[in-house]
């Protein structure tokens, strides 16, 4: 079993909430900026705000 305690992390840029890498994002980590699709859907939005 793989200890999960020590992936990295970074806040996401519409919530501010941490979220942690996962393996889909392996090749695209530094690009990647929010936790979930509704979060960069809701940052698109003109004029919403957290």
């Amino acid at each position: 079993m793989h200890c999960k305690l020590h992936l990295p992390s970074k806040p996401c840029g519409h919530c501010q909430r941490p979220f942690a890498w996962r393996r889909k994002w392996a090749r695209c980590w530094e690009e990647v900026r929010y936790c979930s699709e509704r979060c960069r859907r809701e940052a698109r939005r003109p004029g919403v705000t957290p």
